[in-house]
């Protein structure tokens, strides 16, 4: 048996089935070309018959695509076929997904049918397949509360017909990982043909064991996983294509498998996926969430700057992604604080570190995660924070509508003097930037604006926070007001503030360089 797990990518079939609206055309080819890449070996690119929209859609993924086998899925329906047929063959390698429901709930309670009537219909949809491609694949819906008896007869009646794929999908996501593996087993020791087919599987998370259940399939003897980006698709999702992917790579000794995806592909094709299906990732989600590769706990971090594979079982460069984020918060060590200044140029030695890692605990404390910045500002102002902001906004004002330009004026106080401007742009915060950006002189580039609700209602509070890149270096800022627009200019102003200090750190820091090479 091969030792080569094929990745059967649904994202844009099984995937898209669960976004609030349909990726456009234009869409979906971007994430096909991303899938390529990321050297996912199946692609299923759409439901061709469900509308001429998902039609289109196939038939331009399946011109476009040439490093991956591009897939269609169809009832068990001559119609649904045709169409599956027609869409792919304008593609250089394809794939015919045919399906039919096996449980007992389903054939009775939908499609109001025996179990004979399903097994002919599977068998003849194969045969009608396998007139357009070689390469059919046959899915036994709710396979995993099918009766086996049953499921070995359709297994074995498809096969025959000229199935090359025969899938196994846990379609609600009820079985645990001992029960689904017996599943697989069983097939294996019960049906006479089944070493002509490659066995799938296609596992739901409802209960959370689509992962689980996909490995423990594969170690059972099937050679196939259908998943998803990010896990996206019906209910609670599918299995996780990044997730199965690094488990193999792994546990690759334990497992004797391997696949041909390109690991390093996997950040990128997630946080594209995650951007143009606006379904954001969680933050603690496995191998692609934001905290996945960042360490807070004192301890933690401590044994990862000594050793990386101390709580670091894959690396952020496995996926795509530069390096670990150790968070500086009230739970850190000396030894981050120590490792930070290191990185930004101050050595051992050249700094009371007691004294900085005291009032780094009272910042944190206040401010809940603290930024290279303000160590700087704790080195060379060591109450700064407590000071006057040196930008403040005295008055703000803005009008827009749909068919009035947005125009902002402000007055922010700037040390002792109070300047005044006035803008327009794209929209009211738009404009209220241009204003905050000409009165600072920086020239900074907004990185990533979120706007979130922190209370109940129509009067809630609305915080915005924002991460703005100015001179090569992050500043982040965070404004709360009942209005967006207010909250916005908050935001912005906490970050030119920031931006303000580091300059003077700046020259503090030249200073500090510059009197300690001549004691030297």
């Amino acid at each position: 048996m091969s030792d080569r797990v094929i990745i059967f990518d649904t994202t844009l079939r099984d995937g898209e089935q669960a976004l609030a609206a349909s990726l456009t055309v234009k869409e979906k080819l971007q994430i096909a070309l991303a899938l390529e890449r990321l050297g996912v070996d199946v692609m299923e690119a759409g439901f061709p018959i469900s509308s001429p929209g998902d039609f289109e859609s196939v038939q331009t993924i399946a011109r476009a695509i040439k490093n991956s086998r591009v897939c269609a899925l169809s009832r068990a329906m001559e119609k649904d076929i045709d169409a599956a047929g027609e869409a792919l063959r304008v593609a250089s390698q394809f794939r015919i997904h045919t399906f039919i429901s096996t449980s007992t709930i389903h054939v009775e309670s939908k499609l109001k049918k025996g179990f004979e009537d399903v097994l002919e219909m599977g068998i003849q949809a194969v045969k009608h397949a396998r007139r357009y491609t070689d390469d059919v694949e046959f899915s036994c819906e709710d396979a995993g509360r099918t009766p086996i008896d049953h499921l070995c007869r359709m297994v074995e009646g498809v096969i025959s017909a000229g199935a090359t794929t025969v899938n196994i999908p846990d379609t609600v996501g009820y079985t645990v990982p001992s029960e689904f593996g017996n599943i697989i087993k069983t097939l294996f020791e019960r049906v006479p043909n089944i070493h002509k087919a490659v066995i799938s599987v296609h596992c739901h998370d409802d209960l959370g064991m689509s992962v689980a259940n996909s490995i423990t399939a594969l170690q059972h003897g099937a050679r196939q996983i259908e998943c998803t980006m990010n896990g996206l698709g019906e209910r609670a999702g599918n299995c996780s294509l990044e997730e199965v992917a690094m488990i193999i790579k792994t546990r690759q000794a334990m497992l004797g498998l391997h696949t041909g995806i390109h690991h390093q592909e996997i950040h990128r094709t997630s946080q594209l996926v995650s951007h143009l299906c606006n379904m954001p990732i969680q933050p603690n989600k496995a191998i692609v969430g934001a905290n996945a590769f960042s360490h807070s706990s004192g301890i933690h971090q401590d044994g990862v700057l000594k050793a990386k594979n101390t709580y670091e079982i894959i690396t952020p460069e496995s996926i795509g992604l530069p390096q670990n984020v150790l968070n500086m918060t009230s739970r850190s060590g000396r030894h981050v604080i120590k490792h930070r200044m290191e990185t930004m140029g101050y050595p051992e030695g050249s700094y009371d570190l007691d004294q900085l890692y005291e009032s780094f605990l009272k910042l944190a404390d206040r401010k809940g995660q603290v930024y290279d910045y303000d160590l700087e500002a704790l080195l060379f102002f060591n109450q700064l924070h407590e000071e006057p902001e040196y930008f403040k906004i005295n008055y703000l004002s803005v009008q827009s509508g749909a068919s009035v330009l947005a125009t902002a004026s402000l007055r922010v106080q700037v040390g002792e003097e109070e300047v005044a401007e006035a803008a327009t742009g794209n929209g009211p915060v738009d404009a209220v930037y241009q204003c905050i950006t000409r009165i600072t002189g920086f020239d900074l580039r907004i990185a990533n604006y979120e706007l979130k609700s922190k209370t109940e209602g129509t009067d809630a509070l609305g915080q915005v926070d924002i991460v703005a890149e100015f001179e090569g270096r992050k500043f982040h800022g965070m404004g709360l007001a009942t209005d967006i627009v207010e909250a916005s200019a908050q935001a912005l102003v906490h970050v030119v503030n920031h931006i303000y200090r580091a300059k003077q750190v700046a020259e503090y820091k030249e200073q500090f360089q510059r009197t300690r090479m001549e004691t030297i």
